[in-house]
């Protein structure tokens, strides 16, 4: 019997082989950023087969202040990151990049230097059990707002310089972005305030342009969004919806949808799926293809997903870092 998941998307100007998508989760294996053998086995096997419709791969950051980690990957190292990416295209997959700044999830234990956010509020990031960073962020500048923009745009530059077919554009999991797009950290009060939802989303819409003029109108543009805070006085699936509507008029071709403060996780809600109350939002009023990651650790489970029209493809993270053979029914 024919499966949903095997069925091919169209997404942008491309036609992904089937809809199940190599979450960019990060595989802990750079050494000062730069891509290592290890981080080539990783990828090599966890893609072979051509599993995966498309692959994202994991989060680099776009400048040193940013780093999340310290064996995060990172933007500059376009030799490395072009043998990952010539690795999922051998594989049969289609690859695109995740670009991020870790914002006050930085640490100048790492960096050398102060983290930066939204607002001088230092918040989890990225792992739902790590601390806040002890250190208080610096609140960017408008100027240095359109620093690190540029940036991003030199990352996006980069990943096409590495053959990739697109990027991705990390708002998610209290890094910088979500810390624009929360109200719980941004409390600006200028352009990019903390109480508007146009306020929230400058940022977003002012990299939207720039990376699509970098990229250009063929190459595939997702954004991962945390969508829902799920804590009082933080950001609302309305928001999400509201907030997804533009970026898809301003020119993104896939929203890839996750949590916002509450990381990759949400407490008490371990199902297949548990995003999809943001996701099946977002599915209805939209007009692009949706992602959605989180609890899916099988096959059949992304297949539930997509029946029950949460979202239009399904991601794997965890599952596929732990097993590596996993999906290979897919081929």
């Amino acid at each position: 019997f024919s499966m949903l998941i095997k069925d091919k998307i169209k997404v942008g100007s491309f036609e992904l082989r089937n809809r199940m998508v190599k979450a960019p989760i990060h595989s802990e294996t750079c050494v000062d950023g730069k891509v290592t053998p290890e981080t080539e086995q990783h990828y090599e096997e966890r893609t072979k087969g051509g599993r995966f419709g498309l692959v994202v791969v994991e989060h680099s950051f776009v400048r040193k202040d940013g780093m999340a980690s310290p064996t995060q990957l990172s933007s500059s190292d376009i030799d490395g990151l072009k043998r990952i990416c010539d690795i999922i295209h051998k594989n049969g997959s289609t690859a695109i990049l995740q670009i991020s700044h870790a914002g006050c999830g930085a640490s100048r234990d790492f960096t050398g230097e102060q983290p930066v956010s939204s607002s001088n509020i230092s918040v989890t990031c990225g792992w739902p059990n790590a601390k806040p960073n002890p250190e208080k962020p610096k609140p960017l500048t408008v100027n240095e707002i359109h620093d690190l923009e540029e940036a991003y745009f030199r990352a996006a530059e980069r990943a096409m310089k590495a053959g990739y077919d697109g990027i991705n554009l990390h708002s998610a999991h209290a890094y910088l972005l979500d810390q624009f797009f929360s109200p719980l950290i941004n409390k600006r009060t200028d352009a990019y305030n903390g109480y508007t939802l146009e306020g929230r989303t400058r940022i977003h819409m002012e990299l939207i342009k720039g990376i699509r003029q970098v990229i250009g109108d063929k190459s595939l543009f997702a954004l991962r969004l945390g969508g829902c805070d799920y804590t009082v006085g933080g950001t609302t699936i309305e928001e999400a919806v509201w907030a997804c509507r533009r970026f898809e008029e301003a020119g993104v071709d896939l929203l890839d949808i996750s949590g916002g403060t509450c990381c990759y996780a949400r407490k008490g809600h371990n199902y297949p799926g548990y995003f999809g109350d943001i996701s099946e939002a977002v599915k209805k009023e939209v007009h692009i293809p949706v992602l959605l990651t989180g609890g899916v650790r099988t096959v059949q489970d992304a297949e539930m997903l997509l029946k029950e029209e949460k979202a239009d493809m399904i991601g794997v993270g965890r599952i596929i870092t732990a097993k590596p053979d996993w999906g290979m029914e897919l081929i």
